[in-house]
């Protein structure tokens, strides 16, 4: 049973992986919160004047600390108001070796799909210049066709609020090999993902959906995607020291930031982002205050006014009052102030901007680490919300839902839900499984989300203050959820995350009772694999007879067969798991052959167990042999059962190699 606990572990270790060029990293635990974010001072009830001197004394308190706690070896903070920028500051090192420190006018870091902002801004370009079309069919603006689902094509306001329905693709998405980088003409129709939700209807982030904007921009526009960049958003505004180029310019190499699984470990190699628009991006802090203070004012240099406001004031549907998208950029409230934003991870590199548009501020941030546990998440997080405590404090009261109808309603949240954001038709989907969220109650009737507890200072304190509304006391984020005929059918959250929804699991899927039958099922398999050498070695060791013979000595033996090649598919997959650990790109090319192996193995192990275990248990009651045999004949055969089931429903079969 050992083995088939590391052997989770090690599933849901996979399922927890960054992704290049994604939102926001998975939450750290709560122990990461006790080591990366300082303890807050209660909120002004006045904002402090947003100036140089005050700025750098808050931050030089705060980012420090968090960053020597989270072993997290360097970051960069770029803060703007209006058309100037407040301040500037690199913290720690771009490279721990030479002890070179961080410098906001030069070093580069990786934003990640902070970078989409760049993309979007390019599609928003071709829209002012008549070229791309919103609202229109995508395929008219393509060399190969996306077929329809459900009847409806995607657009481009589609592809912009993350709802053109296309489901998680990592197998082109991050390497460190740089012969890994691929022009977007040939990407776009070999890494098609399949569609699984109607146009519209279900944000579910999409960094394909992006590569294909840009690559619609590089069409209509005529220009290479990275010509396109540098000639109409980096130049313009001066913007020297920027590449999307991978690898980098020659001239920008000596300027690049290492990037680190924490500070006390080995940099990494430059990553490529192969859908390149959507989070290839090289940028120093000073190049992105510049981008940051383009957009604060109505596109000075890149677009028309109407245009960015077209872009920024947006707000796609979503879940009843929660942040929604805006036309790329999405939606983060604080203290009632709505901020405009992107949050940005490649393996190494963590990053967020934020405007707020009210109060004419922008805020970055990257660091070259996810720190211990990370860190990275709840260092990004706390800044965001302490800043706004203390430059933009708000005095909203939230109201109360009364507390016989909030624990009804915080009953009806409880269970298992799968993200929006996930695989569905392929192998990849049982991540699904591994990563299910979980909503439960607290004694005092509370629902509890563990998954974000790491965000804060502690576990979030979910207040319901309206009808199936809640707030977290802590960062004021609201959780929502829709309900119809007394069923909750969605929730989503403000916590960084308009561009997906939670919907229950199904019942066949759900993990509530689906991953303690697959660790009794691999529990069963495994005793039954070693019961046969062991039981051999023991009737040679006292010289006794094996009792079956002929048909049943047949099927006994095939059943332990096929349960030593169910151990041998689970100890595959677990290898391919550790490789993917060890380098996210790994599972993009140099494992193809592994991947088609597992996938001819496992339903060839899974069926043989339930037709051999079958036949097993049938002949034990035909030959009305011992109780004790006919049980393990009935365990096993149930065991089967389960595997061939995990192997249908998500899909560890088949030849297809787009995931």
């Amino acid at each position: 049973m050992r083995f088939i606990r590391k052997a989770m572990i090690g599933l849901a270790a996979f399922a927890a992986l960054p992704l290049a060029a994604q939102g926001p990293v998975p939450a750290p635990t709560a122990k990461t919160v006790e080591t990366a974010a300082v303890p807050a001072a209660k909120a002004p009830t006045a904002p402090v004047q947003l100036d140089a001197k005050d700025l750098e004394a808050w931050l030089d308190g705060y980012l420090p600390y968090a960053l020597e706690r989270g072993r997290i070896p360097g970051a960069v903070v770029v803060v703007v108001r209006g058309n100037q920028v407040v301040l500037e500051k690199g913290y720690g090192f771009a490279d721990v070796a030479k002890r070179a420190p961080v410098l906001p006018e030069t070093t580069l870091f990786r934003p990640g799909s902070v970078s989409k902002l760049f993309t979007w801004t390019a599609v928003m370009q071709q829209v002012e210049a008549g070229k791309i079309d919103l609202d229109k069919d995508v395929n008219a603006y393509l060399d190969f066709k996306i077929p329809a689902y459900q009847g409806k094509p995607i657009t481009m306001r589609n592809i912009m609020t993350h709802t053109a329905g296309f489901q998680e693709s990592v197998r082109y998405l991050i390497s460190s090999d740089p012969k890994a980088a691929m022009a977007l003409k040939k990407q776009m129709p070999l890494a098609l993902p399949d569609r699984v939700f109607a146009p519209g209807t279900t944000p579910a982030y999409s960094n394909y959906a992006t590569a294909l904007a840009g690559y619609i921009v590089e069409r209509v526009s005529g220009e290479p995607f990275d010509n396109y960049i540098e000639n109409h958003i980096f130049t313009p505004l001066g913007m020297t020291h920027s590449s999307f180029r991978q690898p980098l310019p020659a001239r920008l190499l000596p300027h690049m930031s290492k990037g680190y699984p924490d500070v006390t470990q080995q940099a990494e190699p430059f990553e490529i982002v192969i859908p390149a628009p959507a989070g290839s991006l090289s940028a120093s802090g000073a190049d992105m205050g510049k981008f940051m203070i383009a957009h604060l004012n109505d596109g000075a240099g890149l677009l028309k006014p109407e245009t960015a406001k077209q872009m920024h004031d947006f707000k796609a549907p979503g879940v009843g009052p929660l942040n929604s998208m805006a036309l790329g950029f999405y939606e983060q409230q604080v203290n009632g102030h709505r901020a405009i934003a992107h949050g940005g991870d490649t393996v190494w590199f963590h990053s967020y901007l934020w405007l707020f548009p009210d109060a004419d501020i922008g805020v970055f941030i990257s660091m070259n680490s996810a720190g211990k546990a990370g860190d990275a998440g709840a260092v990004r997080s706390a800044l965001f919300h302490k800043f706004a405590d203390r430059y933009l404090p708000g005095t909203g009261t939230p109201g109360v839902v009364d507390a016989k109808t909030a624990r009804e309603h915080a009953q009806m949240m409880v269970g298992h839900y799968t993200s929006s954001r996930g695989s569905f038709t392929n192998f990849l989907s049982l991540l699904g499984l591994l990563g299910q969220t979980t909503v439960g109650v607290t004694a005092d009737g509370k629902i509890t989300l563990p998954a974000l507890d790491g965000l804060g200072a502690g576990a979030r304190d979910w207040v319901e203050v309206e009808p199936f509304v809640w707030r977290d006391t802590g960062t004021g984020e609201r959780l929502a959820a829709e309900v119809k005929d007394g069923r909750v059918v969605r929730w989503s959250l403000d916590a960084g995350s308009p561009f997906m929804v939670f919907e229950p699991a199904a019942a066949g899927v759900n993990a509530a009772w689906l991953n303690p039958a697959l660790i009794f099922a691999l529990g069963i398999v495994l005793l039954a694999a070693l019961a046969w050498p062991v039981r051999a070695l023991v009737r040679r060791s006292f010289k006794a007879d094996f009792a079956l013979t002929g048909q049943a000595r047949r099927a006994y033996r095939l059943s332990r067969i096929f349960a030593w090649l169910a151990i041998a598919a689970v100890v595959g997959w677990l290898g391919l798991i550790a490789a993917f650990s060890a380098d996210i790109g790994a599972i993009g090319g140099p494992l193809d052959w592994l991947i088609h192996l597992l996938r001819i193995l496992t339903p060839l192990a899974a069926f043989g167990l339930l037709i051999t275990a079958g036949w097993h248990l049938w002949l034990s009651i035909k030959d009305k042999r011992r109780w004790t045999m006919k049980l393990g004949a009935v365990l096993l055969t149930l065991a089967a059962a389960v595997l061939v089931w995990v192997t249908l429903v998500f899909h560890l079969y088949g030849f297809g190699m787009v995931y």
